[in-house]
């Protein structure tokens, strides 16, 4: 059983990282993972925990978390009419379908590889919030047919790879085929449930060995970091939200992209031991 000594800290550091992690979604509206993952890498690393498989349990809890907001983020964007029903029910089984891949070969990898993995991914995220253009597109409208699997099941894929909800990748795909942002928004928090709900059930079945892992975890899910930051971030998205409206999101989308690559750089330098 795990000292009062050593949970105290790490409630503290994990309620703070919430509250950060709901002030960006809100004002940025960029997905809490893209945050969570290497947050809970520093703070769980940080406090001593060196579970061979800890960059799992960062990408499971990170999913465990989107699964809470993404649900409350389409009930809301419904609300105003703005999610693309038909979108979602034709994309939601090859996003789930690349989820389950994306969670049989995350399970298996080791956690430097994951780490040069985030942060490739995660450079390339960077790259396209801070040189996207609203003129630039695929296509006049999203696929359809068979269209819907050469890009549903990698949307799928790479976001549990990186521990993300469907904002990253899904709503570039979508405003790059003319859909208004407003609605790519709205959709892509759905896109974040047929992410998050396979690719936790199937952490959740992950064999994590006991020895450095965090306490309360079960299978790969760190229940006290996901309690925590759910809670915060109920509390401090809307307050993102309202700085939002201050504020021009332009040149903070691209303060955030530079801070996404240094984030992205340092887990680059971890993973090849530097």
């Amino acid at each position: 059983m795990p000292l009062v000594a050593d949970l105290v800290p790490m409630i503290m550091i994990l309620a703070a990282t919430g509250a950060f992690a709901g002030v960006l979604a809100g004002l940025l509206g960029v997905g809490g993972g893209i945050v969570l993952v290497p947050a809970f890498f520093y703070v769980f690393s940080g406090l001593g925990y060196d579970s061979p498989q800890l960059m799992q349990i960062c990408l499971a809890t990170s999913l465990a978390t989107i699964i809470v907001t993404s649900v409350r983020s389409v009930l809301s964007h419904n609300r105003k009419g703005a999610v693309e029903w038909e979108t979602l029910r034709r994309w939601a089984p090859g996003i789930a379908v690349g989820a389950v891949l994306g969670v049989v070969l995350a399970s298996g990898l080791r956690t430097v590889t994951l780490q040069a993995i985030f942060a490739g991914l995660a450079f390339v995220v960077a790259l396209y919030m801070a040189f996207a253009r609203p003129h630039w597109r695929l296509g006049d409208r999203m696929p359809q047919g068979g269209g819907v699997w050469a890009f549903a099941p990698g949307v799928g894929f790479l976001s549990v790879l990186m521990g993300i909800g469907g904002g990253s990748f899904g709503v570039p795909l979508m405003t790059l085929h003319n859909v208004p942002i407003h609605r790519a928004v709205a959709t892509a928090a759905g896109f974040g449930v047929t992410i998050a709900v396979p690719g936790v059930a199937g952490f959740l079945l992950l064999d994590v060995a006991e020895a450095g892992r965090p306490p309360f975890t079960v299978g790969a899910v760190n229940l006290p970091a996901f309690l925590l930051v759910i809670a915060m971030t109920l509390i401090t998205t809307p307050l993102g939200v309202r700085l939002a409206h201050r504020m021009d999101p332009v040149p903070l989308r691209r303060v955030f992209a530079v801070f996404l690559m240094l984030v992205a750089a340092n887990m680059m330098r971890k993973a090849l031991g530097w």
